[in-house]
């Protein structure tokens, strides 16, 4: 709970739900934390301590109990809204217009490498960049799309069980509109393609979180199955890529 603990920057950064709720409340109030990924970074520590000067606090970056009832103070004033980081993420999307000028990124985490390489495939042949990433840990992967300054992250993990989820992200306080838009292309061409029928879900996993852009996993299954049918599938995502490069948002994908 926000207020159980100093927060401030750190290494290894802070991490937990009290930094996502500190990260909403300045987003909310129009102080630049980027996305609520519970992460306490160098972007955090400036928004609070901007947040502290222009309250009248002393601008330690240090957020303790003065700094916490001054949030709520503000925050009853000036009431809730999508924050900064959703209009920020929305006015980005709202200027993309074309494949050739995006930069994707294509991950996998075992068992669906044929799709991997086959999505990489067709939109390098379609103009976009692509870099093909197969860390094992979600943080890695996540941390080599922002290096390379992806315009979207894929993912793409396969399942034992009979089960289709694409997942964007997604928290109480916060919607990757970009991510959903794309998570729901996605869906739609995958229907009647793959084992099960897709499911679109909002979630809070490690490589949606820690992105800083539109990211979407595809977890399907089982395997055996999906590789049986794996060009279909990479042809079907490749083209859902290509028909959210030029629509990358939708007037109906505001947060919930």
């Amino acid at each position: 709970m926000l207020g159980d603990r100093l927060l401030h920057l750190s290494a290894p950064h802070l991490r937990g739900d009290d930094v996502a709720s500190l990260q909403t409340s300045l987003n909310q109030l129009g102080f630049d934390c980027g996305r609520p990924d519970g992460i306490l970074g160098q972007q955090t520590s400036r928004a609070l301590a901007d947040f502290q000067h222009n309250s009248g606090l002393t601008a330690d970056a240090i957020c303790g109990p003065r700094t916490v009832k001054m949030l709520e103070l503000v925050g009853r004033q000036t009431g809730s809204g999508p924050g900064v980081a959703w209009i920020r993420e929305s006015e980005a999307m709202a200027h993309q217009t074309a494949l050739a000028s995006l930069r994707i990124v294509v991950g996998q985490f075992g068992g669906l490498s044929s799709i991997g390489r086959g999505v990489s495939r067709s939109l390098r042949g379609s103009g976009a960049t692509v870099m093909s990433t197969d860390e094992y840990e979600p943080s890695a992967q996540a941390a080599a799309a922002n290096r390379f300054g992806a315009t979207a992250y894929l993912g793409f993990q396969a399942r034992s069980d009979r089960c289709s989820e694409i997942a964007y992200f997604f928290v109480p306080s916060f919607e990757s509109v970009g991510g959903r838009a794309l998570a729901t292309r996605i869906a739609e061409r995958l229907e009647g393609l793959v084992p099960a029928t897709p499911e679109l879900r909002g979630m809070r996993l490690p490589v949606l979180r820690e992105t800083r852009m539109p990211a979407v996993l595809c977890s399907i299954g089982p395997v055996r199955e999906v590789v049986d049918v794996s060009g279909f599938v990479a042809d079907a995502v490749a083209d859902a890529v290509t028909a959210w490069s030029s629509t990358p948002i939708s007037i109906d994908l505001g947060p919930e």
